[in-house]
């Protein structure tokens, strides 16, 4: 089915790995020109080998997205090298999960920084350009841990919450301009970042990761993690001219534990 993304110019930000890896290559299989962000260049690199040996293709540029110059900076580039941004889909920052014990104003700030102002640095620019056009779709990748309070991730969680809200607030601002804005809110997925949280948590109980994660697994309905494809799949969709009526959805993808009505 074609889902109208070929040929459109689709910026993933934490194209490197985990979710934001799946959606670049997503994209591109719909034939989507591919624009990764990340920090690293060579982890850049190393993600568009992955693409390849899938016989797909990613353009890559490399920009610290916690600087907001930075944010404007490689989105005038990427306007002016690969073409109109049509999509941009935010995975990038991760705010560390931190025991309270160890958490403190500076790991606050940190966590604002990592997750929040990344997104929010790259928004700003791209979304001006957007409503310029009158056409354009966001879709922000933001944990579940906005929605549940949890000891482990208070400053994480704060950024994840203020993200939502800031996305259906600019769903809000643009549904007139022809912007979208959406929101994916991932559970427990099979990344990194899954095995970082279970490190926290093991320290701050002093039990095995082992069963830390059996425990997490048997909260789920479903009875499994999601797979960084299967949040892929939604941006897509989401993305598309599919759910052209979309905007301003925040949709849970968390195997139904947080379910509500």
């Amino acid at each position: 089915m074609d889902v109208g993304l070929s040929g459109r110019v689709a910026v993933v930000t934490g194209a490197s790995k985990g979710i934001g890896l799946a959606c670049a290559m997503a994209f591109a299989r719909e034939g989507a020109r591919v624009v990764g962000i990340s920090r690293d260049l060579a982890h850049l690199h190393a993600a568009q080998h992955d693409l390849q040996r899938e016989g797909l293709s990613m353009e890559v540029a490399a920009a610290d997205l916690t600087d907001s110059v930075a944010a404007q900076m490689v989105t005038e580039y990427i306007e002016n090298e690969f073409g109109p941004i049509d999509v941009l889909v935010n995975c990038a920052g991760a705010a560390k999960r931190t025991p309270v014990a160890e958490l403190h104003a500076d790991a606050m700030h940190a966590s604002m920084q990592a997750k929040y102002f990344t997104y929010m640095h790259i928004i700003d620019p791209v979304i001006r350009h957007m409503s310029a056009r009158g056409r354009g779709s966001i879709v922000n990748v933001v944990g579940q841990g906005g929605r549940q309070a949890n000891p482990m991730h208070i400053g994480g969680g704060a950024a994840n919450a203020a993200l939502m809200l800031a996305s259906v607030g600019y769903a809000s601002a643009y549904a007139a301009q022809g912007v979208r804005v959406n929101v994916i809110n991932p559970g427990l997925t099979r990344t990194g970042r899954a095995q970082e949280g279970l490190n926290a948590s093991s320290r701050a109980t002093g039990r095995p990761t082992d069963e830390l994660l059996a425990e997490q697994l048997a909260e789920i309905p479903m009875g499994r993690m999601a797979e960084p494809a299967e949040i892929a799949n939604v941006a897509v969709f989401l993305a598309s001219s599919l759910s052209s009526y979309v905007t301003g959805a925040v949709i849970p993808m968390d195997g139904g534990k947080t379910s509500t009505i």
